[in-house]
This record gives structure tokens, sequence and C-alpha cells, in this order.
């Protein structure tokens, strides 16, 4: 079934007066229940479509499953599909994963993990990277305006965040978009991880925001060996970089860029 991603609205523009009605694209907002093996997990609100590599992505890169465990994917509810309106998905693994430990409350569009106890839970499971061939600085650098010419929604609505996988030459193998900037690296994530492409060691994650812990985090847990990002980092998101041996570029706008990690690039 094909979703709308995006729903029109009539609307006035202020421009020193107010002008005529003219419809407007706006970008659609609805809650995804995320259970594996029926045990539920989370809840997110995200832009629909993709939703199963969403749900793999975000499980994966919460420690809950590794490649390989995934033996499908289905919507879910008490009904059929219809019923819970596409809006919960479950992974299954036939139970060769222990049961789930549910995050508490819901996880807004934009919203990461909080709490130092979080982070660390977070970041305790993970190896630093195997050695890897430096990153072609330049390379990166461009990726941010390859993304951006793949971003049909955020053309229509202007509000969307956008990440994408690349190789070395930095054509986008991935590319997804999605109201939280969060869900867009989970949907990348998660089309690797059921296309049996992980750990990314020779890849590179470019998001459309700025590298949060959070997005270091992620691309960690997928095996990248580089994030690209249009805005800068938070210390913290250095600072984890450096200990997990992940390259990472900020301010990469119109072919410049700049290096944070490793630290000895810097």
């Amino acid at each position: 079934m094909v979703r709308s991603r995006s729903q029109s609205f009539f609307t006035r523009r202020f421009d020193g007066e107010l002008g005529g009605r003219r419809p407007d694209e706006l970008i659609v907002e609805e809650p995804l229940t995320i259970q594996l093996d029926g045990h539920v997990v989370s809840s997110t609100m995200r832009t629909p479509g993709h939703d199963f590599e969403l749900a793999a992505g975000f499980l994966l890169t919460e420690g809950q499953l590794s490649s390989g465990d995934v033996v499908g994917i289905r919507y879910c509810g008490s009904g059929s599909p219809v019923d819970s309106e596409f809006n919960a998905v479950t992974v299954e693994t036939g139970g060769s994963v222990p049961e789930p430990v549910a995050r508490l409350g819901s996880i807004s569009s934009s919203c990461g993990v909080c709490g130092s106890e979080a982070i660390e839970n977070l970041t305790e499971r993970l190896r630093v990277l195997p050695p890897y061939d430096d990153w072609d600085v330049a390379v990166l650098a461009s990726t941010p305006d390859r993304l951006r010419v793949s971003q049909p929604l955020f053309d229509s609505t202007g509000s969307v965040h956008g990440a994408a996988a690349v190789d070395r030459h930095g054509e986008p193998i991935v590319v997804r978009e999605d109201i939280g900037r969060h869900n867009a690296v989970d949907k990348v994530i998660g089309r690797l991880l059921l296309d049996e492409r992980l750990p990314a060691l020779d890849m590179a994650l470019v998001v459309s925001g700025r590298a949060s812990f959070e997005m270091v985090q992620k691309a960690w847990a997928a095996g990248f060996s580089a994030i690209v990002a249009v805005s800068g980092p938070s210390a913290l998101a250095v600072a984890t970089a450096r200990r997990a041996g992940l390259t990472v570029i900020g301010f990469a706008r119109n072919g410049q860029a700049t290096v944070y990690s490793p630290a000895e690039l810097v």
C-alpha cells in the first residue's frame, strides 16, 4: 500500500500584505509503534514510508538485535494492518534474541536519548572500529549536495530531514527522508541491515542536520567509518567519535567542511 507522505492545505502568504489563498504541501506525521517478537519496544513520530527499515534500523542501533537476527517484519495490531492504520510494526527473530527492554514513554520525531546511563548503555557494547583507509575529505565535503538533490519531500514541503549512505566516491547507496532526523538515519541503516550490507565500514553516513551524540552512536553501531553533517557536531559527539575511531566532518557546505575526528586528522 502506497501512503501519502504529504498533505495539501490552503494557506495565505504574508509579504507586506496578505495574498490570496494558495495550496501548500505539509509533511505527514504519524505515530509508529515498534515491536520485537511481539513485545512493544518504543513509539516514535515519523513520516509514513519505509516503516520496516525504520523498525529494523532502530532496533539494531538500540542494541536489541544484530545482523542476521531478522527472520520477518510485518505490520501488526489487534486485527489487520488496516485496523492499526499501518502504524504498528513488529520485527520477528523467532525468539533468537532476549526479550527487549522497552524505552520508557514515547520518542518524538526530534528527540534522542537522555541521561548519562542511557548514553553508557548505548556505547558500552560497541567496539572500536577496525582499521580503514583514510577518507578523501573533498569527497566527503561534496556529499551533502548529492543528498540534497535526492530529497523530493523536502522540495515539496521544506520540512523534512534527509540521511544517506554513500560509497568511497560519494555516490549515494541509500537515501531516506523523514520528519525526524533520527528516523531518517534508522531507515538508511535498516535498509542496509535487510540487504545484509552491515557493517558499513566502506560507507559514510550523511545527515542533513547536526552531528549529535545519537547520530554518531547510530553510525558507530552500524559500522560506518565516517559521518558527514551539514551543521556542526556536539562536544559529546566528537569525543564519542574519537573513542570509536570514526571520522567526523561538520559544516559540509559548498565543497567546504571542518574535520573534527579522528584526532590525528586535526
